[in-house]
């Protein structure tokens, strides 16, 4: 009964909760003018010598480390000043501007002591905050200064993506000054990974030399544990004898000890390091079909991979990054990059293209100073650019008064992109989000006849389908000028792709050769000797369907003991 009697009691006052949406924004905004005007504070903290009033009840409010510190019987909970050791003063200040206003800011020269300011004070978004605006500004120029932050302060993953970025480009950072600042440990456990992309490993001991150089009196008693880890079996002999008689091994009171250590560690059969065996490839995709085909034809390396994917087009970046787009739908193409390690593609996000009714649009994708660019070129033109932060496509302005576009090339070269139309070349800075066009007069001699272009150096080298002439590009000087030298004439051409690998110019010629039943098509692969000014075959593609109406063949250094290679022979490895 006395149930009965609460249930109709409730359904009688009829009660119901409301949320006063702009309350809690209103409560902010009126804590942080208290704190503005210097009103009702009733604690100072000083750091540095610099004093900041603050009232107990809001720092209590945001910080579990606040709250202790006033709530417990610690000598600071009746100070009316409480001094803070182990804290930057503007690490502190701005703290207490996010605490107010719940506004972050962050930037390269402040996220170090910010996020220790955070660590200390279990301000978890702060430091959860610094960690991600580390992990995104990961770059050649910081990696060394924040793995040696995130390694003192155990941010992992900031410290992997450091690691990966100094194992991939060792050679340049191990040249940086942020380089001899490493502790001996953070050395050691750089030098140690077989995932260091060197050539050589004379480059490894050149490296440990450099830092044991920079403080030498303080450093040299390391260098027989560095040494452990220098892989001396991957030296020739004459680099051996040349170590051995270095000054640092000659000099050293301990020089016996380092002998020993390089006699012992020679015999070790310690593995090969990533970069000892790469070579550039070119990529070239199939016709509807899952099949890959890496290639250097000069080293006479052809190597077939199956990968869940069909790829559209593709590009590599400076970093030696693979991307490419893969058809997912009618309307929209899947990012994919290429994991070197793993032989797999991971996809990264998906991207509108454009409905046409003149066919399937012409694809481009291009890398400009590090950045992504999609071109999408029919009756329009589309050019969107890819975060990889957000992991976001985002449009970016268009050419406009285009005329007549039955095709279209488009290139990367000199930090710009080149579109190539029948009668104008349109230029696109990304600096400025800006096309404009090219204004000189002699363009019109070559246009009609270009069908593909790639880009080596400043120069772009265009050619039409039958390779008849190939005529160069330089964007520096704007003016243009044609490479002699087709001789061959026993192929009936149906398409030609230009593609640079190892800085020469090379071409696959799709044709056929013979007259009649005895007729074969071919895929023949040519090179272009500049001094010579000749063209010389190379070598035949491996039967297959390769698509040959790609804008370009993405180019990159590749891991060969990645993919399933026997010699010359061509595999098959599973990838996505």
């Amino acid at each position: 009964m006395a149930a009965a009697h609460q249930d109709s009691h409730v359904s009688a006052v009829r009660p119901r909760s409301y949320q006063d949406e702009s309350y809690l924004h209103g409560f902010l905004g009126t804590v942080g003018d208290l704190q503005k005007d210097g009103a009702l504070q009733d604690v100072v903290l000083e750091v540095e010598g610099r004093r900041f009033p603050c009232h107990r009840l809001v720092l209590s409010a945001a910080s579990p480390y606040f709250r202790a510190m006033f709530t417990s019987d610690m000598a600071e909970s009746r100070q009316k000043t409480v001094v803070l050791q182990g804290l930057e003063m503007s690490a502190l200040e701005e703290i207490l501007s996010y605490i107010y206003s719940g506004t972050l800011h962050v930037s390269l020269d402040k996220v170090q002591p910010l996020y220790q300011a955070a660590d200390l004070l279990q301000l978890d978004y702060v430091r959860d905050t610094c960690s991600s605006y580390m992990a995104m500004n990961v770059e050649r120029s910081t990696c060394v200064d924040l793995y040696k932050f995130a390694d003192v302060f155990s941010v992992d993953i900031v410290r992997k993506d450091c690691l990966q970025l100094i194992h991939k480009h060792f050679v340049e950072v191990a040249s940086s000054e942020d380089f001899c600042s490493l502790s001996v440990n953070q050395l050691t456990e750089i030098i140690s990974h077989d995932e260091l992309d060197v050539k050589e490993e004379t480059t490894v001991w050149e490296a440990v030399v450099r830092w044991v150089q920079h403080s030498r009196e303080d450093r040299l008693h390391h260098l027989p544990s560095i040494l452990l880890h220098i892989r001396f079996n991957l030296l020739t002999p004459y680099n051996m004898v040349a170590i051995l008689d270095h000054p640092l091994a000659r000099e050293d009171s301990g020089r016996s000890a380092i002998r020993n250590v390089v006699k012992e560690t020679s015999n070790v059969n310690m593995k090969r390091r990533v970069g000892m065996d790469t070579l550039e490839m070119a990529l070239v995709f199939t016709e509807r079909t899952k099949e890959m085909l890496w290639m250097n034809p000069g080293e006479g390396k052809y190597i077939s991979c199956r990968y869940n994917i069909f790829p559209v087009v593709g590009t590599v970046t400076s970093d030696n990054d693979i991307y490419v787009l893969a058809k997912e739908s009618s309307k929209k193409h899947a990012l994919f990059k290429y994991h070197h390690i793993k032989n797999k593609w991971e996809r990264k996000s998906s991207v509108r293209t454009i409905d046409t009714e003149d066919g399937p649009p012409y694809n481009y994708l291009m890398e400009v100073d590090g950045q992504l660019f999609y071109l999408i070129a029919a009756s329009i033109v589309v050019l969107k650019k890819y975060n990889q932060h957000t992991n976001k496509w985002h449009n970016c302005s268009t050419p406009q008064h285009i005329r007549w576009m039955p095709w279209t090339v488009a290139v990367s070269c000199n930090q710009h992109i080149y579109f190539f139309t029948p009668r104008e070349i349109h230029c696109y800075d990304p600096r400025e989000d800006h096309w404009y066009k090219k204004t000189q007069s002699d363009y019109s001699e070559h246009s009609y006849h270009i069908d593909n272009a790639v880009a080596m150096g400043t120069e772009i080298f265009c050619t039409d389908r039958d390779l008849d002439k190939t005529w160069v590009y330089n964007t520096e000087a704007d003016s243009w000028h044609e490479l002699p030298g087709w001789q061959y004439t026993d192929q009936e051409i149906e398409n030609t792709t230009l593609f640079v690998l190892q800085n020469k110019l090379h071409a696959v010629v799709d044709g056929w050769m013979g007259e009649g039943p005895e007729s074969r098509r071919l895929k023949r692969v040519f090179v272009y000797d500049r001094s010579e000014r000749v063209w010389t075959e190379l070598s035949f593609l491996p039967k297959g369907r390769w698509c040959m109406y790609n804008p370009m063949f993405p180019v990159a250094r590749m891991h060969l003991q990645y993919l399933n290679t026997q010699g010359a022979a061509t595999g098959s490895t599973n990838g996505v």
